[in-house]
């Protein structure tokens, strides 16, 4: 498997983690993880991203490498009798034009259409922007929409894509742009299929650097990210993109972390129904309440960190996976629940043993419509290539 920087970054702070969440709370007493695939390398291996659901409840996720030419696939999971589940491969990346090594969640249009990035291949091997269309007979087509390669478009993007309402997409790269220091794009469809990306920030360090995570969007149209480092101390940003008139965009830093209330964010936002932010970073999990009159405030919720995506359940729980910690240091599914007074209440609700239930949660949750949730592990599972699982609770 093909190293990645996003991948040897994080194997550096394993040791980290582990030390934080070793001493985090103790497990639920009830854990109820089940085991819903296991990876094998011809059918993908080494899951990093999280799943989507369609609209049958079948699931949807990328593997980064594994497939018919070992560059990564795109598979869906489908819901059978008697709580099985079956696994197809929709595309399996040949690492050339066509896009290789893919680590972002996908992300559905109004169509049944299946967008994504790849963090390599494409015409200069720099990343690539995808179509998956869904076919008569249950045939996937594959259509590379944007390969990066000069440079200035950006490369190498590591997140997946957001959906306005008009039909544009927007992400990110985690290199390239006018600075060097990664990119947020978009991607906006024209006449007879075709497609043109637009450059809409280039980071230059000072305002950020290196953005991993997925933008979110507000119902304003203003787009909202993080970047891993850069920014006042060199260790990351929170960053909010505005449309102005003419095409252009203004990007402003909302918070530079400065190693003592956070450093290194890698995974994407999340807005709670009051408008405010939360987000993990390498070592704590944070709020950004917005202020009267502009800026706003960062608080600390929690000291522990995670590389993956949180999600709240109907009642303002949030949820997330840790990828090393907890009684086996493989790794955790965790609660945090708000309190009367203000703090939040750590919960470890599963510690991953290493085996076949999997190891090494990288990417976020997602939730169904009874509150079950499910996710991905990069490694476990059968032959140690990752798996997909189930959490009832």
């Amino acid at each position: 498997m093909q190293a990645n920087r996003s991948s040897s970054a994080f194997i550096a702070t394993l040791a980290i983690f582990t030390v934080t969440l070793l001493a985090a709370s103790t497990p639920a007493a009830a854990q109820k993880e089940k085991l819903l695939y296991s990876f094998n390398a011809a059918d993908g291996a080494y899951p990093r991203a999280g799943l989507i659901f369609d609209n049958a409840g079948n699931l949807y996720g990328t593997t980064y490498s594994g497939g018919a030419h070992n560059a990564g696939t795109v598979f869906e999971l489908m819901r059978k009798t008697g709580g099985r589940w079956t696994e197809r491969i929709l595309h399996s990346f040949k690492g050339g034009a066509d896009g290789a090594y893919p680590l972002a969640n996908l992300i559905f249009d109004s169509s049944g259409n299946l967008y994504g990035t790849t963090y390599a291949g494409g015409s200069s091997a720099d990343g690539t922007l995808f179509q998956l269309a869904p076919k008569a007979g249950g045939v996937w087509t594959e259509k590379v929409l944007h390969s990066f390669g000069n440079g200035q478009d950006g490369e190498h993007p590591d997140a997946g894509l957001v959906l306005d309402a008009t039909g544009n997409f927007y992400g990110t790269t985690y290199e390239g742009g006018a600075n060097g220091f990664g990119t947020v794009f978009e991607l906006t469809p024209k006449a007879r299929g075709k497609w043109a990306e637009q450059v809409l920030h280039s980071f230059s360090g000072k305002d950020g650097a290196s953005p991993y995570a997925s933008l979110i969007i507000d119902t304003a149209g203003n787009l909202y990210g993080t970047t891993s480092s850069g920014g006042a101390d060199g260790v990351g940003t929170v960053f909010e993109l505005t449309p102005e008139a003419g095409g252009k965009w203004a990007e402003k830093v909302l918070h530079s972390f400065n190693g003592k209330d956070g450093e290194n964010p890698s995974a994407s936002l999340i807005f709670d129904a009051s408008g405010n932010l939360y987000g993990p970073t390498e070592d704590s999990i944070f709020e950004l309440m917005p202020k009267t009159g502009g800026g706003w405030t960062e608080k600390m919720l929690y000291n522990f960190g995670s590389t993956a995506d949180l999600i709240f359940d109907g009642s303002g729980k949030l949820y997330g996976t840790t990828y090393v910690g907890g009684t086996t240091g493989y790794g955790t599914l965790f609660e945090l629940s708000h309190k009367a007074d203000g703090k939040w209440t750590h919960l470890v609700l599963y510690s991953f043993i290493g085996g076949v239930d999997g190891a090494n949660p990288f990417a976020g949750l997602v939730l169904d419509a009874s509150g079950n949730m499910y996710g991905t592990t990069y490694y476990g599972g059968g032959a140690n290539q990752g798996t997909v699982f189930e959490f009832t609770h």
